[in-house]
């Protein structure tokens, strides 16, 4: 699959995300020269860790029969130490629902196991970028 980004000339530096059959727009606030009609990339980057440990929760809940109602996971951003090479992301997570206590920490437990959390902290991304 291929995800496809491109210019959006509706504002000064939107663009539109397609992946897959979806679509989003993706800009900068005021201060970087855009509007802030859409997330930032890092905003995406940030939403993909939440929504993988949001998703990994309930389909364990779903799989080991754990009455997981709702979840909710917040993401806070320290990008401070970014260009030195150190991007701190805390996720704080609220779940509801009939759960015993040694549920909920088996649930915090696979959320730092989530796909998206693994790839962030322990792979090696390498990136090659050429021209179409």
């Amino acid at each position: 699959m291929s995800i496809i980004v491109k210019r959006d000339r509706t504002g000064k530096m939107r663009h539109q995300v397609r992946i897959g059959d979806h679509t989003l727009i993706v800009d900068e606030p005021p201060q970087h020269g855009g509007e802030a009609s859409g997330p930032t990339p890092h905003d995406l980057y940030d939403a993909a860790l939440a929504s993988c440990k949001a998703l990994t929760m309930l389909w364990y809940a779903q799989r080991e029969c754990i009455a997981l109602e709702d979840v909710e996971v917040r993401i806070e951003r320290n990008a401070s130490q970014e260009r030195q090479g150190s991007y701190c992301l805390r996720a704080a997570i609220a779940v509801s629902g009939d759960l015993s206590e040694a549920q909920r920490e088996k649930l915090l437990a696979v959320a730092s196991r989530s796909p998206v959390h693994k790839l962030m902290s322990r792979a090696t991304t390498e990136i090659e970028t050429v021209w179409l």
